[in-house]
């Protein structure tokens, strides 16, 4: 997994308080979908990093989150039915820090 994969992750928090600290730092690696569900485009080190972020925001007896990985992310072929709102995978672009 050398490249960007793109993940689904969607997540199950029994406390609004953590919850929220779960929302806000998700934010920093990809796109609010839904409630609870982001889709985040990561390389490997991202991954280990938004894995560590989430275990120390999350109570493991309480609260369920899941990483769907749909493949590398240039390369993905989505099959999604989307109605309402349209949805598209997320892009690669610069970041000005």
């Amino acid at each position: 997994m050398d490249d960007e994969h793109l993940f689904v992750v969607a997540y199950d928090i029994s406390d609004c308080k953590r919850w929220r600290r779960v929302y806000q730092f998700l934010l920093g690696y990809g796109e609010w979908l839904q409630l609870s569900v982001f889709q985040c485009r990561v390389d490997r080190k991202r991954l280990v990093q938004l894995e560590a972020g989430l275990r120390e925001r999350i109570n493991a007896r309480e609260d369920h989150v899941l990483l769907l990985d749909l493949g590398p992310a240039d390369r993905v072929h989505l099959r999604v039915r989307s109605l309402g709102k349209s949805f598209a995978p997320v892009r690669r672009e610069p970041v000005i820090v």
